[in-house]
């Protein structure tokens, strides 16, 4: 073995370590950085107007347009966190006024009663409401620790999300050149192989927008249908909860169709309970195909698996990543096919 093939093997087995070292302290940004990127890319056309206003100030419009997403983010929060509140304490009033602890017992007990005559449920099987509550409660309060210590993680990210994002507007376009000077392939392949994740990112992150924006829009319908009030504000809540992956509308579902129940509306509540199964529940496997895969210009069973693949691989976050490395490994076959065609 000669001296140059034995330093080439030596620098790429430590640069495999060195990558494998490195994986390992950027994980915990891993999803804050993809978000960031993600976000960078879909508010490219906003961050490219404000250059062209002020062309030597890359640090200044790279601040505006950060502070533009933060402000797409977080203001809308806000804004329903203080009337989600207060929504919260008229109700809390409301059952107070109208006796409706008791209330919500005896309908618990009255379920109780009617799935003893369906299920195989012992005779003097019960539900001590009160006794399950002060429980959760416990629980709650012997995991504080837990609950602000993920709270700090998610402080830390949003942290890093931020600054990511900052730094796509400011200096991606190095990025990319350093990336397109470390590949061994053509220049106009690189070209094509970003131009098609650019597709991929948009395509991801417009089609769950507008899926989230149906689903609201049917949440608001379901309430106003099944009289639940505020249906234009829950439907809003809905469609903000559609965006995270593994919570979605159940988030506002679930405790309407108890309402409904409790307030002796027993049809309703199942009627409703129906609604967001089925309507709302399904539109993620018909639509979203669709749209996502409509930019990508990918099958939409192939974008359907690669969403619900991602999300169980990647976590929350696969609904972005999935497609994204779905829509790489189509790329870097045309790269290949386009490759072997020139031979």
């Amino acid at each position: 073995m000669n001296t140059q093939n034995l330093q080439t093997y030596f620098l790429f087995a430590l640069l495999v370590g060195v990558l494998t070292i490195s994986f390992f302290i950027f994980r915990p940004f891993i999803y804050a950085i993809a978000l960031a990127a993600a976000s960078a890319v879909v508010f490219q056309p906003i961050y490219r107007r404000l250059f062209k206003l002020m062309p030597n100030k890359a640090w200044l419009t790279s601040i505006i347009a950060t502070l533009a997403i933060i402000a797409f983010i977080v203001a809308p929060l806000i804004l329903l966190g203080i009337r989600i509140s207060q929504e919260v304490q008229h109700l809390y009033l409301s059952l107070a006024e109208t006796g409706g602890k008791s209330g919500i017992i005896s309908a618990v007990d009255s379920l109780v009663g009617s799935a003893k005559h369906y299920l195989p449920l012992p005779s003097d099987f019960s539900f001590d409401i009160e006794q399950y509550f002060k429980l959760g409660l416990d629980w709650l309060f012997g995991h504080l620790g837990d609950v602000f210590s993920n709270l700090a993680k998610m402080a830390l990210s949003f942290f890093v999300f931020i600054v990511a994002v900052y730094y796509f507007f400011k200096d991606g376009h190095k990025l990319k050149k350093a990336v397109v000077s470390l590949s061994p392939l053509a220049d106009d392949k690189d070209e094509t192989i970003f131009r098609k994740l650019k597709l991929a990112v948009n395509s991801a992150v417009m089609g769950n927008l507008i899926i989230a924006l149906i689903k609201g829009l049917l949440t608001a319908a379901g309430f106003l249908l099944f009289g639940i009030s505020n249906p234009a504000l829950w439907g809003t809540v809905a469609a903000v909860a559609a965006l995270v992956p593994g919570i979605g509308t159940a988030l506002v579902f679930i405790p309407a169709v108890f309402f409904l129940f409790v307030g002796g509306k027993a049809v309703f509540a199942a009627g409703l309970l129906i609604w967001g199964m089925v309507v709302v529940g399904l539109i993620d496997n018909f639509l979203g195909p669709k749209l996502i895969g409509r930019g990508m210009k990918l099958h939409p069973l192939v974008v359907l698996l690669s969403v619900l693949g991602g999300f169980a691989f990647f976590g929350p976050i696969g609904f972005l990543l999935g497609p994204l490395v779905v829509s790489l490994l189509f790329a870097l076959l045309d790269v290949y096919s386009s490759l072997i065609k020139t031979r």
